[in-house]
């Protein structure tokens, strides 16, 4: 399956915190971004300012919700941070810190699932901690290219075998127009259910139509978390 490091863009527009809003809103226009990187001299990632940082700071300090008796027991820290991007003239003060990032070894298919997870349209890619690129839903939408064969082999080898370690041979897997379908028998429910979410997840496949038959009923056993086993999972 592609990796983060094939589908990103390693050639990244960043500013440091010290940049002035006003820089850092003509780089977003001249590059047509939605948002950008914050990193300090060593190319360590910071934050990320977006254009809905721009848009708090717009809103001004009336848009700011204010908890029941904030003036005796003060402002909750939601409140405190939207202040700060209202009042904030560089790109330190405005960011989103810390940053959620991921690491280029990893699968787009966790890219995905933590961007539809956390709402977020980029994650900067960092190596130990340096900025080495960043990847957009855009740049996953592109893995959406991907053959019917490739995602056959991609549910095969990917989810069945190195993900969920099941043996793919006994499984009958089919691709046609990005629409998988898949059948097979597993001996637990949570299984059956674990391997069509899985699917769904899988950068290409637009529906899923699973056929997966099971031995024993386990949801009055003590759950299984998909969590365990595919952690990347969105919530």
């Amino acid at each position: 399956m592609m990796t983060v490091r094939e589908a990103m863009t390693a050639s990244v527009v960043a500013v440091k915190p010290a940049t002035p809003l006003k820089d850092v809103a003509r780089l977003l226009v001249e590059h047509r971004i939605s948002g950008l990187p914050v990193v300090d001299d060593d190319g360590t990632v910071l934050g990320v300012v977006s254009e809905a940082d721009f848009l708090m700071k717009e809103q001004g300090a009336e848009a700011i919700p204010h908890r029941p008796l904030a003036r005796i027991f003060g402002e909750s820290q939601s409140s405190r941070s939207q202040q700060a991007k209202v009042d904030a003239l560089t790109a330190g003060e405005a960011m989103t810190a810390p940053a959620v990032t991921i690491e280029p070894g990893r699968r787009i298919i966790e890219a995905a699932a933590i961007m539809t997870a956390r709402g977020l349209n980029r994650l900067p890619v960092v190596d130990d901690g340096r900025l080495v690129g960043i990847v957009t839903r855009a740049d996953l939408v592109r893995a959406y290219v991907s053959s019917d064969d490739e995602l056959v082999r991609t549910i095969r080898e990917e989810v069945l075998l190195r993900t969920l370690w099941l043996d793919p041979v006994p499984f009958d897997v089919q691709v046609a127009d990005g629409v998988a379908s898949i059948r097979g028998r597993v001996e637990r429910r949570s299984t059956a259910e674990m391997i069509e979410r899985a699917v769904t997840l899988v950068p290409g496949i637009v529906d899923v139509n699973a056929a997966i038959e099971w031995s024993l009923d386990d949801r009055q056993l003590e759950p299984v978390s998909i969590d365990a086993v595919f952690p990347f999972s969105p919530k």
